[in-house]
């Protein structure tokens, strides 16, 4: 009875239906994680299977190893003393690459990450190659005016955002190309930062691609 009511005064419309939005493109990249990187990756998925096999296995204990598989992939792995260490660099090497393409066509580019360690190996990139960058993740007080910077200057060729921090409410039309170094199991606020770039006032088709470590 209610949904009939609300119906009579209220109708529903998608993004798609009601805008005249581009195209969009999703291209995945496998990448090869260094040998060294991989055989963590499988010591650390073992011990999952292990703790899974035993008599008694709490929720935390199982998100807390996913957890750390998928910050492995990213590049870092952060022991129970919440000490983080760098262990590959095949996600970073293949994001450089990326970006040294989209800045040679002179075209801006978005960058999305779920953890810290990420974000901030991919600043220290981006400032030993001297690109000028924007970014919003949690702490960040003045969102707006590093939103303002991607958009208006043509200085700032990169935007770094946090998954969680940057997917909503932020227009980054200044860029078609958006990567993902990696994702949330949120997929809610992955759509949501798709749209940061596929919104009213974007000109060009969108290309997403994923990073997304081999095996």
């Amino acid at each position: 009875d209610f949904l009939k009511r609300m119906h009579c005064v209220a109708y529903r419309v998608t993004k798609m239906e009601c805008l005249d939005l581009p195209e969009i493109r999703e291209e995945i990249r496998r990448i090869e994680l260094e040998p060294t990187a991989m055989k963590m990756y499988r010591e650390l998925e073992e011990d999952c299977y292990t703790e899974l096999k035993s008599s008694e296995v709490s929720a935390p204990n199982v998100l807390t190893k996913l957890l750390r598989l998928s910050q492995l992939t990213g590049g870092h792995l952060t022991d129970d003393e919440h000490k983080t260490t760098a262990v590959s660099l095949a996600k970073l090497d293949a994001l450089s690459d990326i970006i040294d393409s989209a800045i040679e066509e002179n075209q801006k580019i978005v960058v999305m990450a779920r953890f810290v360690a990420e974000m901030d190996a991919i600043q220290e990139m981006l400032e030993k190659k001297g690109i000028g960058y924007a970014t919003v993740r949690g702490g960040v007080k003045d969102r707006s005016e590093e939103v303002r910077r991607f958009q208006e200057d043509p200085e700032c060729r990169v935007f770094i955002g946090q998954i969680a921090a940057a997917g909503v409410g932020l227009t980054l039309t200044a860029a078609h190309i958006m990567v993902f170094y990696s994702l949330s199991y949120s997929s809610s606020d992955w759509d949501q930062a798709k749209a940061r770039i596929h919104r009213a006032g974007q000109k060009q088709d969108c290309l997403y691609i994923y990073l997304i470590a081999k095996g």
